[in-house]
């Protein structure tokens, strides 16, 4: 039984195309929280990914109420608890502020307890809350689960469900964490992509992208060949990567996949992987959080989005990102012509 399952979110797609930035990151909260509510824990953590590597804004701008600060402290912790990578704490949830978990649970009943300036709906769907955190809180699951899914009835009569008074439940979190309002894993994936590319599209940057093509078409005419610069990455696809590897890629190495996913080699420059080819440098042997750029697998990507470039010879270069790599090789290009 799934939890909500309307269309694609056009009204929060609108909101992000259009609104204010504090409309943005209202609508980016809420969302990810709903997606987190409904087992979708990928697809809400991509989401955050995405928003603050495409806005570059802090995390904390998605816990700026007393609601939604301890609706993510809950379900971090319930996730926590949980075996496998999935349910493993997100590195973007490092920027959020620790809360007193126990203090907080004392705190969220008297929200809870709070019904008569919401509409009929608002206030069906808090009672359905109140009475899944009681009823968890007590131990009696099948009494929550019922709750949990009248909770998800009147989520689907209206746009915005309030997930986050919802995961805000201390007991209630390790339910919605587990799986027990799931939904189809395509249709999270959908509507998540559908938020993905209305940020993508609102906060890239033209000019930049404008940069990076010249860039790239430069090196290529260099090299004779002009015509074959490859296809930019899709939206989807970075994402899709940055789910898989568990980190966010930082903007300048999306951007340089947002003009090729990829470039070919040529005798002094190895080739640059495609987005679908990333992949952890321990499977190369090389200790650290790193991920391969690079085949042969001589230019490896960090956490600090430093890259570094290692040659038999030479030893071992730091760059500041892909771009500086890039822009070396055009030097050493220019050089020989």
């Amino acid at each position: 039984m799934t939890a909500y399952s309307g269309d694609h979110p056009e009204g929060s797609v609108r909101t992000v195309l259009t609104g204010t930035d504090d409309a943005v990151d209202a609508t980016v909260t809420r969302e990810a929280l709903l997606l987190a509510c409904a087992g979708a824990l990928g697809d809400s953590d991509r989401l955050v990914r995405h928003w603050a590597t495409a806005t570059g804004r802090s995390v904390d701008r998605l816990a700026t109420t007393a609601v939604t600060a301890r609706a993510w402290a809950m379900l971090l912790a319930a996730r926590e608890d949980l075996p496998g990578p999935e349910h493993r704490r997100p590195e973007w949830a490092d920027g959020l502020v620790p809360l007193d978990l126990d203090a907080e649970e004392r705190e969220h009943e008297k929200i809870l307890g709070e019904r008569e300036t919401l509409p009929p709906r608002g206030q069906r769907q808090r009672a359905a809350a109140a009475a899944a955190s009681r009823a968890a809180a007590d131990g009696d699951t099948a009494a929550a689960r019922e709750a949990l899914h009248r909770w998800a009835d009147v989520a689907r009569e209206i746009p915005q469900p309030d997930a986050a008074t919802l995961a805000a439940c201390r007991h209630v979190a390790p339910l919605l964490v587990g799986g027990e309002l799931a939904v189809d894993a395509e249709w999270a994936w959908n509507y998540t992509a559908a938020l993905v590319a209305a940020l993508d599209r609102r906060y890239r940057t033209e000019g930049h992208d404008a940069d990076w093509r010249e860039l790239i078409d430069e090196i290529m005419r260099l090299r004779g060949e002009p015509d074959a610069v490859p296809p930019p990455a899709s939206v989807a696809a970075v994402d899709h990567a940055e789910n898989r590897l568990g980190r966010t890629l930082p903007e300048d190495f999306r951007a340089f996949l947002g003009v090729c996913d990829g470039l070919r080699a040529d005798v002094v420059f190895p080739r640059l992987l495609g987005v679908a080819e990333l992949r952890p440098s321990a499977e190369t042997g090389v200790s650290g959080p790193g991920i391969v750029l690079s085949d042969p697998p001589v230019l490896t990507l960090w956490p600090s989005n430093e890259v570094t470039e290692d040659d038999a010879l030479f030893g071992r270069s730091v760059h500041p990102g892909i771009r500086s790599v890039l822009e070396e090789h055009l030097r050493l290009l220019e050089a020989s012509t």
